[in-house]
């Protein structure tokens, strides 16, 4: 065991691991002890891969040695179930690893668990069927958010200084805030989503990862940055290393904040007091700031991502029936589920495309 682990973030960690400091296998094993200690509680880790962890031999990569979870959606580890937290996909065993998984094993990353997500990870929430609810670490009555409310709540607990989440319509962002953690929506095709996929919900998700620190995120953006060689598109080069770029001086910026909900519904009072104190504080550390009103139809925008998302949903399901080999069924499926696969399906390709 390792008891100075809250002490460091994964560079953190990683640096010990190099100096000779402390053996990866004891942050192994320290993160196990974590899981099997906490998680009947928050109900954030779903399917254990101890035996792999401990039989790793970590890459010499920026977190040489480093205990990591992966959210159980999209990613693939080659023979470990990918459940998406569907009793419809549960128990699948992937045929291959994802390349994002790839580049995070070369990274010096060491996966000793699967995150829980909400189905298919449709929901800004983590409750599902087949896995029940999962917990906020800092309240267990409250919801850690989602989609990977698994990864945030396991990171706000202190399982592990980093996890790997996604996020289409605020899947890591929403975590992050709900459990007091940080996490960062890349650009799109900044990192990548191949080959079991070739992009999510017609590029609005991405993945990265959910972190106690920003130079974690930043670092880990530099190890997994820049799309697979098939990939129908790629995001724009960079100037200088991410991680680089978290200690040097900005400036003075100029900066909007925007309060009001972007789709239809109303914002709660205490989260627009943490924008507009977030602002305040922008403010006082010596940039322009000020409040900006973007134009555009929310009923539209709403509409139009319901549309793009339930049409992707139905794809998803028709693909995973087809792999499977069996029939996609009401009963297989949460009733929210089924019945945005079955508005997906009413659309026609131009409807979906516009």
């Amino acid at each position: 065991m390792f008891a100075q682990y809250d002490d460091y973030d994964a560079l953190g960690l990683a640096e010990l691991v190099k100096k000779g400091d402390v053996k990866s296998s004891e942050l192994v094993e320290e993160c196990i002890a974590r899981i099997e200690r906490v998680n009947p509680r928050l109900n954030c880790v779903v399917h254990p891969m101890y035996e792999q962890a401990r039989a790793a031999q970590p890459s010499t990569g920026p977190f040489q040695g480093v205990p990591f979870l992966l959210k159980d959606l999209l990613q693939t580890v080659r023979g470990v179930p990918t459940s998406s937290g569907s009793r419809f996909f549960a128990g699948m065993p992937a045929d291959r690893d994802s390349e994002l998984y790839v580049r995070y094993r070369k990274a010096g990353l060491v996966a000793v668990a699967k995150t829980a997500t909400p189905e298919l990870g449709l929901l800004p929430v983590t409750e599902t069927d087949l896995h029940g609810p999962t917990r906020n670490p800092w309240k267990l009555e409250r919801t850690p958010g989602g989609s990977s409310g698994g990864s945030g709540s396991a990171v706000g607990a202190g399982i592990v200084p980093m996890a790997h989440g996604g996020d289409g319509g605020g899947s890591i962002r929403i975590p992050a805030s709900c459990c007091g953690i940080f996490g960062l929506k890349p650009t799109r095709a900044r990192t990548p989503t191949g080959p079991t996929a070739s992009e999510g919900w017609s590029g609005f998700a991405i993945e990265h990862v959910l972190s106690r620190s920003v130079r974690d995120s930043a670092a880990a953006l530099d190890a997994t940055i820049g799309a697979e060689p098939y990939a129908p598109y790629h995001a724009p080069t960079v100037t200088r290393p991410f991680l680089e770029e978290t200690t040097r001086e900005p400036g003075r910026l100029r900066i909007g904040f925007h309060w009001e909900a972007a789709m239809l519904g109303d914002v709660h009072p205490d989260c627009i007091a943490a924008v507009k104190d977030a602002a305040k504080l922008l403010e006082e550390l010596g940039h322009d700031v000020e409040e900006v009103r973007p134009q555009h139809d929310r009923e539209h925008l709403t509409r139009s991502f319901f549309t793009v998302v339930s049409a992707n949903t139905a794809a998803e399901i028709d693909e995973g029936a087809r792999r499977l080999g069996k029939k996609a069924r009401p009963a297989d499926f949460e009733t929210a589920t089924w019945r945005g696969a079955q508005m997906g399906r009413s659309f026609d390709g131009a409807t979906t495309l516009l």
